[in-house]
């Protein structure tokens, strides 16, 4: 390894793989492995290494990191067989390689080596940790100004580590506009659609398809299990409320799911790993998905919740496992409707909550549909991946702001306005 005297480039001038700016952390060696990996060290002893085809599909230019795209252009089926580190410098802090035999030479900016390093590149490394509660801990949802996370990024960057640590936030003040629902969500991302449309109303039908549109009491419950992915996020905005009774309910499926593995655990075994077939009986529709009531997937997401019991319609295990499979539903049922875990609270006209539908388990009190009372809401569903991706951007942007790297492109780092994402029959 050699260091050359010569001052670094400015960070601007050494752009990245991707469309972020970062500090500029200067490495302190560079050397190459005996399986021909580069080895990269900081002053302060973090380290990273490189194997060199990864380091030659993040070398921007032809072949490579296209400059415009920011993606990899190289297919591997190209990738040459023989590929190694011809020459590896520290010039002025960044890396400098030369792949051999293409005699290709390629310069990386330290500070994004040295967020790979941390594992800042990871899904997760951005986002806040969940933080399960229950009853005790939360009377009702933590509450945010509503009008002022649609326009200030700072505002809704709050809004969104709420939501990313309780599962649940509760925007006020927002006004009774039907359209408004649609706004918030543009203002995240991209609204899911469903055979319900983009925004659906939640209301007394006179023929309801679904158990919401009635006065009936909801159980703790989580939407659209007949899904493969059932919609991360729930939007409901409360218009209209002037019916007694119909308070809304809200439990964390997190505290349910760890109360249940420490006190209940056949019950939480049979949740986890017994399956069933939901089924949406609709003149329409036919959507269908089997798993477990609680999903542990691939254990990066905390628990899937397919968790509406209207829709789960047959057993998709051994006759000898069903008895066991109810009694631990029973289980679940009582705990998410429980004073210890549950959350009620009225909603008030101008309201608009937003929750984790995989996480929270949310319901309703049972009301009488009088005449002259109405309780309407207007909802819309949205992929946990357009809050990820929105929350991650807004964090991002901050911290370079407070650190002077505010660099990145705007009309990649940003979202559209919301006005232009707005579905027509918002």
């Amino acid at each position: 390894m050699t260091e050359h005297g010569r001052a670094h480039p400015p960070a601007r001038e050494l752009p990245t793989p991707d469309y972020y700016s970062y500090p500029w952390s200067a490495l302190s060696s560079a050397s190459l492995t005996a399986h021909g990996s580069a080895q990269l060290a900081w002053p302060d002893g973090t380290t990273l290494e490189c194997h060199p085809v990864w380091l030659r599909e993040n070398a921007l230019g032809p072949g490579g990191i296209d400059p415009v795209t920011r993606e990899c252009e190289l297919d591997p089926a190209h990738l040459v067989g023989n590929l190694s580190i011809g020459r590896l410098d520290v010039v002025g802090g960044a890396l400098e390689v030369t792949f051999e035999p293409e005699q290709r030479d390629a310069s990386y900016h330290p500070g994004w080596l040295r967020h790979v390093a941390e594992q800042r590149h990871a899904p997760f490394a951005d986002i806040p940790e969940p933080v399960a509660w229950t009853a005790a801990d939360r009377s009702e949802p933590a509450t945010h100004d509503g009008l002022a996370s649609l326009d200030d990024d700072n505002a809704l960057a709050a809004v969104l580590c709420d939501l990313a640590r309780h599962g649940l936030v509760r925007l006020a003040g927002c006004g009774t506009d039907p359209g408004t629902v649609a706004k918030v969500a543009c203002r995240i991302g991209a609204i899911r659609d469903s055979n319900f449309g983009l925004t659906w109303h939640v209301d007394v039908d006179i023929t309801p398809t679904s158990l919401a549109n009635t006065g009936q009491r909801l159980a703790p419950h989580t939407d659209l299990p007949t899904r493969e992915v059932p919609p991360g996020l729930q939007l409901l905005h409360c218009v209209e409320n002037s019916v007694e009774g119909g308070w809304s309910t809200m439990a964390d499926g997190l505290a349910i799911a760890e109360h249940l593995h420490a006190h209940e655990p056949d019950a939480f075994e049979a949740l986890t790993t017994l399956e069933w077939v939901f089924f949406n009986r609709s003149p329409d529709h036919d959507h269908r998905w089997q798993g477990p009531v609680i999903d542990t997937g691939d254990g990066r997401i905390p628990y899937t919740y397919r968790a509406f019991h209207p829709v789960r319609a047959f057993g998709a295990m051994a006759i000898d496992d069903m008895d066991r499979a109810y009694a631990a539903m029973r289980v679940l049922s009582a705990a998410a409707g429980s004073d210890q875990f549950q959350m009620r609270y009225p909603f008030r006209p101008g309201d608009i909550v937003v929750f984790d539908n995989r996480r929270v388990l949310h319901g309703r009190d049972g009301f009488e549909p009088l005449a002259g009372t109405r309780r309407r809401l207007i909802g819309a569903y949205m992929d946990t991946d357009e809050f990820y991706s929105r929350l991650r951007v807004l964090l991002r942007r901050a911290a370079a702001l407070r650190t002077g790297q505010a660099g990145a492109d705007a009309s990649h780092t940003g979202q559209a306005g919301a006005e232009e994402r707005i579905p027509a029959d918002a």
